[in-house]
């Protein structure tokens, strides 16, 4: 599994780069704060959602801690899709956020 520190995509971010991130806490950890433009997708309803996802584009998970990203990222890597985790997820995280 490929994986990411938060600062590296914050880097990446502040280079301009788009990335593709997903969130997967659940809907109350994201309203108290989610990187610019991460795409909310808790873990629970990602096999449910996966299907609005594009096989060709690469995305960055991010979680509370790491620990749900990594799991999702390994799910989603089953089925095929490129990703990498954000360890230490929002815990990490001292980017901007919205």
């Amino acid at each position: 599994m490929k994986q990411m520190t938060a600062k590296e995509v914050e880097e990446l971010l502040n280079q301009g780069k788009n990335l593709n991130i997903i969130d997967v806490r659940e809907v109350k950890e994201v309203a108290a704060g989610k990187i610019p433009g991460a795409v909310n997708i808790s873990l629970g309803l990602l096999e449910f959602r996966m299907h609005e996802l594009d096989k060709s584009k690469e995305y960055t998970l991010v979680c509370h801690s790491g620990g749900r990203s990594a799991q999702a990222s390994r799910y989603l890597e089953s089925y095929g899709f490129n990703v990498i985790n954000m360890v230490g997820g929002m815990l990490a995280w001292e980017g901007k956020m919205e």
